[in-house]
This record gives structure tokens, sequence and C-alpha cells, in this order.
């Protein structure tokens, strides 16, 4: 099953661990890759070290990407989206995980750091269908994907669709992230 927590609200990396927690429950494994969250610290890493083997998190951003604060090259997070992306696939080869998390995936996308046939062709394999209609054996059971921006395509291609949508946010008045909430 593909599913995708889209839309400019907070809640779309949040909504993905809650699905790994409950998929954990059940006794599956879950893996999720993180695409643009950079080095820094969130509770999220610390919480997972106690769902290991079970549930792991591997941030290989490099940062938000041409943001005030990115001092990097274009060309690494270029790079870094395409580790990652690697990574995932070749993790979700070896058939050790019911659950792929693609975090922040769209935004990836929209930046230009990775294409839609790319995105394509990995959704396509991961769960096993083949371009010209005959089912392959899907890698995973579910892949999840989120991000603001998911493309019409693959909201279309989805099985589960939920749009997060801003109603008020502290940034707005100038708050700056609050520990708990937004890491």
């Amino acid at each position: 099953m593909l599913i995708v927590f889209t839309g400019n609200g907070k809640g779309k990396t949040t909504a993905a661990i809650g699905q790994a927690l409950r998929a954990i429950g059940n006794g599956s494994h879950v893996l999720m890759v993180q695409f643009i969250k950079g080095p820094w610290k969130s509770g999220e890493d610390e919480s997972v070290k106690a769902l290991d083997p079970n549930f792991r998190i591997e941030k290989m951003g490099r940062g938000f990407v041409k943001t005030p604060c990115d001092k990097l090259p274009f060309s690494e997070h270029v790079a870094a989206a395409h580790k990652a992306f690697d990574h995932a696939l070749a993790e979700a080869r070896t058939g050790k995980w019911e659950i792929l998390i693609m975090d922040e995936i769209w935004v990836a996308l929209s930046l230009g750091l990775l294409t839609a046939t790319r995105v394509r062709d990995f959704i396509d394999e991961v769960l096993g269908r083949a371009a010209a209609g005959a089912a392959a054996r899907p890698l995973c059971e579910h892949l999840i994907m989120t991000g603001r921006g998911c493309p019409q395509e693959f909201i279309d291609r989805a099985d589960l669709v939920t749009e997060m949508k801003e109603v008020k946010h502290p940034f707005a008045t100038g708050v700056s992230a609050a520990k708990n909430v937004e890491f």
C-alpha cells in the first residue's frame, strides 16, 4: 500500500512515526529514511533507540535546502538525496522491512534533488507494481512517503492520502520551533 502524508500543516512526519509505532506493536519492522532533515538532534532520534532493531530512523539529508542558513552547495544536497534513495532501495531489497518510510521525499522532489521518474520507478519496484501490469512480489508491505507538495500524479497513484492543513501555527507570530513539538 502506498500511503502519502502531505500538505502545509504540521504532522506529516509525526503521522508516519505513529504509523510505525502501530506496526511495531504488531511485530513489524520499520525503516524511516529522512531526506531533508539534517544532522541536528530531535526527540525521535533518542526514543527510536529503545525500539531498535524493529524501528530505525536514518537521517541522510544535509539540512534545509535553499534557506538563509543553508551554506552548502546545491550539489551536496543532490548527492545526499541520491545516496538516501539508493540506500532505501537497497534496504527494501533485503526483505527485512514491512514498512519503509521516505520522510520529506516530496520536498526533495520539489527542490529538484530527485526526479519524478526515479520516484515512480522506486514505488513500482518497492510495491511490486510492474509497468506492464504484471504484478511482481512487493519488497515491503507498505510504503509511506511524506512531505509538502506531493504532486497530483503521486496522489493519484496512492492508496491512502492524508493532507495536513495548517489552520494556525506559532511560526506565523515569530515563535521559534518548540522542543517536543517540532523536534
